[in-house]
């Protein structure tokens, strides 16, 4: 199915705001965006959030409560993140040896993972340069 084609209007609003934005949003901050459209209420803008995160056409960053579009680039491994501190910037990767290492530990636990959310925060190139 091609993901773009089942898009309500509303999705395809909120989509086209997070990949003109190329920084996480907030849906408030996406409300304010989308001032002048059909949008009203943030409940409009979080539906439209839901659906594309369903989709895995946008990732929720837990420590910023924001959304960002999916860089599309999925390997294996679960899809982590570098985020810049100072200038917002989010790199989006994944890496198998993080996704074997936590395997591993779930089977010598007591504990069954269901969710893996892996979000590193730091200075991303431009701003280490720009610091020193």
């Amino acid at each position: 199915m091609n993901q773009h084609a089942a898009l309500t209007p509303n999705q395809k609003q909120v989509w086209d705001a997070l990949l003109a934005a190329r920084v996480p949003l907030g849906a408030y901050a996406l409300l304010d965006r989308l001032k002048g459209s059909n949008f009203k209420a943030p409940l409009q803008v979080y539906r439209a959030l839901d659906k594309l995160v369903e989709y895995g056409m946008v990732h929720r960053l837990e420590s910023l409560n924001a959304f960002i579009a999916c860089a599309h680039r999925h390997g294996e491994g679960p899809t982590a993140f570098a985020i810049c501190n100072t200038c917002g910037q989010v790199e989006e990767f994944t890496d198998a040896d993080i996704g074997r290492g936590l395997t591993r530990w779930s089977s010598n636990q007591p504990f069954a993972i269901s969710k893996v959310t892996v979000e590193l925060r730091g200075l991303c190139r431009d701003c280490i340069g720009a610091a020193r």
